[in-house]
């Protein structure tokens, strides 16, 4: 199966694209700070956890992000999203991976999962995104469908956060 959009990759570069007809998206979300909640968050978003902990169904080719690994995210038990990794990475300061969509998908374009530690320790999550309607009932839900997509990426945010601070109790 072939992307269903033609800027593949395009969030890697930069964040701040959106081709025209799509709509954008980015949020950045405080998750803490040093390397072990950096460590915890890069391996949490890597291997779908963080993902999984959103309650959402995941159906990957392999246990981790990697080009190429095919996704298929399910929400509410009957919404099917396919989708394929287009870019990873691992340093030892950002960590993340973005996915486009593939026939199938609700939606059509490209987002991105990235964390990051910056100068002074502070670890965050940035999700960036650019994506129109595919589907007839995604482009029904107009407005409040990128609403959604909003509150999912907050979602990611405050989940993740969560996820690292419980692991720091451990």
């Amino acid at each position: 199966m072939s992307f269903t959009y033609e800027d593949v990759g395009a969030t890697r570069e930069n964040a701040a694209f959106c081709p025209p007809g799509f709509h954008p998206l980015h949020l950045r979300a405080r998750l803490g700070e040093g390397e072990e909640v950096f460590r915890r968050a890069a391996e949490t978003v890597l291997t779908w956890e963080m993902h999984r902990a959103l309650g959402v169904g995941i159906d990957a080719t392999a246990d981790r992000a990697a080009p190429g690994v095919d996704v298929t995210v399910t929400l509410a038990g009957v919404i099917k999203a396919p989708c394929r990794i287009v870019w990873t990475v691992e340093e030892s300061r950002r960590a993340g991976w973005a996915y486009g969509t593939l026939p199938g998908h609700p939606e059509c374009g490209e987002e991105a999962f990235v964390v990051d530690r910056t100068g002074d320790g502070t670890v965050w999550l940035t999700i960036t995104a650019f994506s129109r309607a595919a589907k007839w009932y995604a482009r029904a839900g107009g407005p409040a469908t990128r609403g959604l997509q909003h509150a999912y990426a907050r979602r990611c945010g405050a989940v993740l956060r969560r996820l690292c601070a419980e692991d720091s109790l451990d």
